[in-house]
């Protein structure tokens, strides 16, 4: 019947795949592969080095010279291959992670959303204030609540500098923590205060870093929308926190300024920069970077968005 065809037919491949089996064992007896590689036999008969199809799957991590961790060498070397690169074993065991450099290397920053998220965990809170029991009550109105406050932690001149400003904000601890998953304490209060900056940059009309009270109501009024500063350079707009390259130092777009890092560039650190910004000078003084950032950010007035 039809059915002892198929049967004769499958016998007949199962007996070439041993007679190949055979032959790859015969052919591929004395041929010596490289590491990653296997012997397989070509249409002709001969013996040909390719690069291993899979590698058994046991796990014995190592670190390459690349700075790849792979499973065991068998992946190395097989990725090796693959890829026509050279890469040989660094090290057993998995590659060190070089997340550090690039932690130090950025500078900590009060991006627009930690601005605008403290700005509101304040107002919430003065609102409670000034509302105690939900709207029913009399209670005090929101600008008496600020008054008492402005009154309370100023110095005396009229007039909230960061400070100032900053010990008001810290007299409710727990509605105000910012805090970024990545950095010690120490950055989260340098954090805490650089929004502070950023806050009393929103409202100070006469740019000299301290809040009258109109100054200071006008930031903490729950119906402003403060406005979202771009940052500039080359004539080009960037977004809050887009990255750019000075010298060896990272700096990032916050709240309509370019920030930078202030490392001295000894050369073997040197990331690549934008052309523009590529300084011969390899040793600057303080006053010089703080010259070349001031440089930076002087477009910004011109972009700020109104």
């Amino acid at each position: 019947g039809g059915g002892g065809g198929g049967a004769i037919c499958q016998l007949f491949v199962s007996l070439c795949f041993v007679q190949e089996v055979r032959s790859k064992s015969k052919v591929c007896a004395n041929v010596f592969c490289g590491a990653g590689r296997e012997c397989a036999v070509t249409e002709k008969g001969e013996p040909s080095c390719l690069c291993i199809e899979q590698c058994k799957p046991h796990k014995r991590p190592v670190c390459g010279s690349n700075g790849k961790t792979y499973r065991n060498h068998c992946e190395l070397h097989r990725d090796a291959c693959l890829t026509g690169l050279k890469v040989q074993v660094a090290h057993d065991g998995h590659c060190e992670e070089k997340t550090l450099e690039k932690v130090t290397n950025s500078p900590i920053v009060c991006y627009l959303t930690d601005r605008n998220e403290l700005r509101s965990r304040v107002i919430e809170w003065l609102q409670s204030e000034a509302e105690p029991d939900g709207w029913f009550s009399k209670g005090s109105n929101f600008s008496d609540v600020l008054l008492k406050y402005f009154q309370n932690y100023d110095n005396g001149d009229a007039q909230l500098d960061s400070t100032e400003f900053l010990k008001f904000i810290q007299h409710n601890d727990t509605a105000i923590n910012v805090t970024s998953p990545y950095a010690e304490e120490e950055n989260n209060r340098l954090l805490r205060s650089l929004c502070v900056d950023a806050l009393i940059e929103l409202s100070d009309e006469n740019a000299d870093w301290k809040l009258s009270f109109d100054e200071f109501l006008n930031c903490l009024r729950p119906g402003f929308n403060p406005p979202e500063r771009k940052c500039a350079l080359e004539d080009e707009t960037y977004e809050d926190g887009a990255e750019t390259q000075m010298e060896c130092n990272r700096c990032v777009c916050a709240c309509g300024n370019w920030v930078c890092t202030a490392v001295i560039c000894d050369g073997s650190n040197k990331l690549p920069a934008l052309e523009e910004m590529e300084g011969n000078d390899q040793e600057m003084t303080e006053e010089e970077w703080t010259r070349r950032v001031a440089e930076l950010n002087k477009h910004q007035e011109t972009t700020k968005e109104v």
